[in-house]
């Protein structure tokens, strides 16, 4: 299990072990993201216990995350960090390595949990992405949205082109990564990047009013309509019927 305070993470889980909250916990850096952050994430998700729910996802201070910690792209690179380009290492290698920090994004997705993302601030690239990763964000008034990585000369590789098209379409998410400009709380919730937006100081009440209600919802039901719904987008009509079908007969057959 990685060091979660020298990843810079923070982990609470509520009396019960149903919610997990893991907290970005570098403020002085704007939470800004490192390889080291990215597997603590990826050993939560691994490690969090069965009895959890649901997993809020925020960050301490003024912001979100304002990305990746832009020191690793320096020739003095980051401390305690491995520098991202390495002398000898081949394009596969880089593949790999790049697989192996999407691990910390891709978890959020498991029907096992129900993923909230709270966001305030700035929410810029790596940040946005693990945003998307989220099933559902909540933002507060002050959120700044930013896909800055063709910007840098990069393009975003932490899994959130996927949720992106599939939430703005294909034209808008082209217009939002190439000119890498700012989106507001007002525009995020125009475009149905974020479910709801509240004042800064409103946001953890809204999160645990959300929290709440999700966990009014049998666990089971709750899981087994994640997993379904996540199978839509790809599925044509008859094969998401079927999919229905084949999710309530487990539900009819478990509660028999």
């Amino acid at each position: 299990m990685t060091d979660l305070a020298k990843a810079g993470l923070l982990l609470e889980l509520d009396h019960e072990n149903t919610v997990a909250t893991i907290t970005l916990n570098r403020p002085e850096r704007r939470n800004a993201q490192s390889p080291t952050m990215w597997k603590g994430l990826e050993d939560l998700g691994r490690e969090l216990p069965e009895t959890v729910r649901i997993v809020v996802l925020k960050g301490a201070g003024p912001s979100f995350s304002a990305g990746i910690d832009l020191r690793l792209f320096t020739p003095e690179g980051m401390p305690g960090e491995p520098a991202v380009l390495s002398a000898g290492v081949g394009p596969e290698e880089l593949v790999e390595k790049i697989g192996e920090y999407q691990e910390g994004f891709r978890w959020l997705r498991d029907p096992r949990f129900t993923t909230i993302a709270a966001v305030h601030g700035h929410a810029i690239g790596a940040a946005f992405q693990l945003a998307l990763s989220c099933d559902i964000r909540i933002a507060a008034e002050d959120v700044q949205f930013c896909m800055k990585e063709p910007a840098l000369g990069l393009v975003p590789d932490l899994t959130g082109t996927k949720p992106l098209v599939d939430i703005v379409g294909l034209p808008r998410a082209l217009e939002l990564c190439l000119t890498a400009r700012v989106i507001d709380a007002d525009e995020a919730r125009e475009l149905r990047l974020v479910e709801r937006v509240v004042k800064a100081d409103e946001l953890d009440d809204a999160v645990e009013e959300l929290v709440n209600a999700l966990l009014r919802i049998e666990v089971g039901a709750a899981r087994a309509t994640k997993e379904l719904l996540q199978k839509a987008p790809g599925n044509t009509l008859e094969e998401q019927c079927l999919a229905e079908r084949r999710a309530q007969v487990g539900r009819l057959l478990r509660n028999s």
